[in-house]
């Protein structure tokens, strides 16, 4: 079969093969035809190092496809049923499990570790235990959520990450008030659903924070009450809340400048939301005495800050009734023999989201 493998770290394209085979099938496992999958900023941090991935690995980690075969053991699921993929899927006897924290969960990242993937010269790592850059994919039963016959493959996709995590971030997160002031910073794919989550909350005022102008403009379109470029962002705070800072300041770039950014954003007493995936050695400084005298608080969101499940159901449910607009988050569409294209897409900030039809 095809995928598209990066063979070693560092390294900024993507050779398409089709001498890969997805391994590990047997008991509690499932295989599944990948119909649809987008490219996450998370995946462009796996090549470059900023997150920790063993190679050579297939990237996508936001895929949707359908089931073609089940191990021994799975119920609930049948061939040729419609599911999305779950990257952090649940194990649900750990103690985050235990506690409600099932985004916590530590039994997906096991699946890191071990090849999912196979080419004559060896193994072959799945990103974040997925790996859905390839027609095919084996993963653990819990990895596999069914979706409805009305969702597409390509909008379960997005539901699968970024959609998630985004609005999970307002909703779940930082629980964002209505009539509140709001400051997006890193206007992409997960970006554009936090400023959708925060006008599902009520935000009164939601300023979208992006270096790309096409991105700006999408941000007014998808809710936004303003865009500006970085530069402007202390004049849009003088401005908007007279110097004291927005209630709520939402990191989605992952890097350490643009979270202190953010935090000297924030007004006292207001909430940093951290949802960006930044690199282990790239450090956020604070000094003792601010922490304590703004007392801001400072809240990191997985994955959505919330159970996986019934957040996609929310997303889904949202959609259905209009109230998110996924379909205008694809902002284009390769097939995976165009998978550099669309990494050119990402890096330039040309796109919000490309899907990835195999």
């Amino acid at each position: 079969m095809r995928a598209a493998v990066l063979h070693e770290i560092g390294q900024d394209k993507l050779e398409v093969h089709d001498d890969v085979e997805a391994v590990g099938f047997g008991p509690g496992k499932v295989r599944i035809r990948v119909r649809a999958t987008g490219l996450c900023h998370s995946d462009v941090s796996a090549m470059s190092g900023v997150l920790p991935q063993p190679a050579p690995f297939v990237p996508g980690h936001e895929g949707a496809g359908e089931i073609v075969d089940l191990g021994d053991g799975v119920t609930g699921l049948s061939e040729g049923q419609r599911v999305l993929l779950c990257w952090l899927p649940a194990c649900g006897v750990c103690p985050a499990c235990k506690r409600g924290q099932t985004q916590l969960c530590l039994a997906g990242f096991m699946n890191a570790g071990t090849p999912n993937f196979k080419r004559p010269g060896g193994d072959v790592f799945g990103f974040a235990g997925t790996g859905t850059f390839a027609e095919e994919v084996v993963v653990d039963a819990g990895c596999a959520v069914p979706i409805p016959d009305d969702v597409p493959f390509d909008i379960a996709a997005l539901i699968g990450c970024g959609v998630t995590t985004g609005l999970g971030a307002a909703i779940n997160t930082a629980k964002v008030e209505a009539g509140s002031s709001v400051a997006v910073i890193g206007c992409g794919g997960v970006g554009i659903s936090a400023i959708q989550g925060a006008k599902l909350q009520g935000a009164a005022q939601i300023v979208a924070v992006d270096p790309v102008e096409s991105r700006r403009e999408a941000a007014l379109r998808f809710g936004a009450t303003e865009a500006v470029a970085p530069d402007a962002l202390g004049d849009a705070k003088q401005r908007i809340t007279a110097g004291e800072g927005f209630d709520y300041v939402f990191e989605v770039v992952g890097k350490s400048a643009t979270a202190r950014t953010a935090y000297e954003t924030t007004r006292r007493g207001g909430t940093l939301c951290v949802v960006g995936a930044g690199a282990l050695d790239d450090h956020l400084q604070l000094s003792m005495f601010e922490l304590f005298f703004d007392e801001k608080r400072i809240l990191p969101s997985m994955y959505g800050g919330g159970d996986v499940l019934r957040s996609y159901e929310r997303a889904i449910a949202l959609w259905r009734a209009g109230r998110i607009d996924l379909e205008s988050l694809i902002t284009h569409r390769v097939p995976l023999s165009g998978i550099n294209e669309a990494l050119e897409q990402m890096r330039t900030g040309a796109a919000l989201r490309t899907c990835i039809e195999i």
